[in-house]
């Protein structure tokens, strides 16, 4: 029998699905907005927003509902996209307290590997739109770390001069230099979305990456939107900046039909982790339980959809897991383009993608708040650990905090404690968070699989480099 023969009919006993390498190079968009709940958005549950274009996303591809960003903060979870790591193994996951600050000698260390270097090997044009928050000295910018283009602000929207933070003017660059200082916030959507149209248009004739990473609905209290949109909403200006995101995706989807390039571009719209708690609340994050800044579901659990036309099946969803660390070895498989060496902690979600019947590739996923492992879930189980001093943004909380256990599948919201009633799964659960900590780390104990941040001598601010 002809060996080619014996192989197909090997997998077809086996009763294996298998996705081989698609060397075709489809071009991949990543819409990525900032501490937008899961609730935020229309097809998620929203009743006060208006989404049609993103619900229209949603309608023409997949909802992923139980998608993990890697962090209830945004430099941790953005670390877990460009590396497809924990933020632990490359020790982004206390940078600053939570997030890096600006002028901060700290960034994404340039000897990782990137989602934007691994496409460059498949002759890939790359480009970062928007916010980074990975570092604002020159070694750890986005035309460092495997970017052509950069076109945004390097950290959060809020982290503007004021009584004792004698920061910088807000900076937006352009690649490397200082076009505009302070950037006027009410025009960031309008601003990246043409400049993400542009990218599109350039690279129409070659495959391409793309990074949209708003600013919006941002970390200010009072979220930034144009003319247009400002007062428009039922929700105050959280509403507005995320209707004006809507109105940006509609943009984009729209500029791909017309260069005819649907039917060969994956794209991806999610946010960094949840909505913050905020007095009154604006961002909403129900039905989950929580706010951002946690390991509530609320914190880390974000909305997520993939769009594809002609590849991935319309209005269909999962709640298999799938995590923010995902996207860097699934783009690798469908372009044909390698791993990196050192050891990545996501996994090729192709199958939840194409296949309705797929499973999650995770045995188990760890919910980390900053150094601190303090959850663990295993498929419909969460198990918060037993905890002597459970951290949270503002330091360590003095009372201890006892298991707990969730079935996510029948208690969305947290609110049925079942610990007491199933005992071994407990002890499954924290069997596992024993594992990963010898791997990752704890509060005040190194992992054997950490890889160091990069670090820069003398940080200056990054105005001096204005033109």
């Amino acid at each position: 029998m002809p060996i080619r023969l014996t192989i197909i009919l090997a997998v077809i006993v086996s009763g294996a699905t298998t996705f081989a390498a698609d060397t075709s190079r489809p071009n991949f968009i990543i819409i990525l907005c900032d501490n937008l709940g899961y609730g935020d958005i229309g097809c998620f549950g929203s009743t006060i927003h208006r989404t049609p274009n993103i619900d229209r996303m949603a309608r023409e591809g997949l909802k992923l509902t139980s998608f993990y960003s890697t962090s209830g903060v945004c430099t941790p979870s953005r670390a877990s996209l460009m590396t497809a790591c924990y933020p632990r193994r490359v020790s982004m996951h206390e940078t600053q307290g939570a997030v890096l600050r600006p002028v901060s000698p700290i960034g994404l260390n340039p000897d990782e590997t990137t989602i934007a270097e691994v496409l460059k090997t498949r002759g890939y044009a790359t480009a970062l739109i928007g916010k980074w928050h990975l570092g604002d000295q020159a070694p750890f910018l986005p035309t460092r770390q495997g970017f052509d283009f950069y076109f945004g602000i390097p950290y959060s929207d809020d982290m503007t001069p004021r009584k004792g933070k004698p920061w910088p003017p807000l900076p937006l660059f352009r690649n490397e230099t200082v076009i505009d200082a302070p950037v006027d916030r009410d025009l960031l959507t309008k601003r990246y979305t043409q400049q993400t149209i542009d990218v599109v248009t350039t690279n129409k004739d070659k495959p391409f990456f793309l990074i949209l990473s708003h600013a919006m609905p941002g970390s200010t209290r009072a979220p930034y939107a144009s003319e247009a949109f400002r007062g428009k909403s039922k929700n105050g200006r959280w509403g507005d900046s995320v209707e004006e995101i809507d109105w940006s995706t509609g943009e984009i989807l729209a500029v791909l039909k017309k260069l005819d390039l649907d039917t060969n571009t994956l794209v991806i719209w999610t946010s960094d982790n949840g909505a913050p708690r905020r007095n009154p609340p604006q961002g909403l994050n129900r039905p989950l339980k929580g706010w951002g800044y946690t390991t509530a579901e609320g914190g880390m659990r974000v909305p997520c959809i993939a769009r594809w036309p002609g590849r991935i099946q319309e209005s269909t969803s999962t709640d298999e897991v799938a995590t923010m660390m995902d996207f860097l070895p699934t783009f690798a498989a469908m372009s044909g383009a390698k791993l990196p060496t050192a050891k990545i902690d996501g996994r090729d979600i192709r199958p939840l993608l194409f296949d309705r019947d797929a499973k999650s590739p995770y045995e188990a996923f760890y919910y980390y708040h900053m150094s601190q492992l303090q959850a663990v879930r295993v498929g419909k189980w969460k198990l918060y650990l037993s905890l002597k001093n459970k951290r949270s943004n503002l330091g360590s909380a003095t009372r201890a905090s006892a298991a707990e256990l969730y079935d996510l599948r029948e208690d969305l919201g947290e609110a049925r404690n079942v610990a007491s009633t199933n005992p071994e799964v407990v002890e499954r659960l924290r069997k596992l968070a024993k594992l990963v900590v010898e791997d990752l780390g704890d509060h005040g104990k190194p992992g054997t699989g950490q890889r160091k941040a990069g670090r820069s001598k003398d940080p200056v601010p990054q105005l001096l480099r204005k033109k």
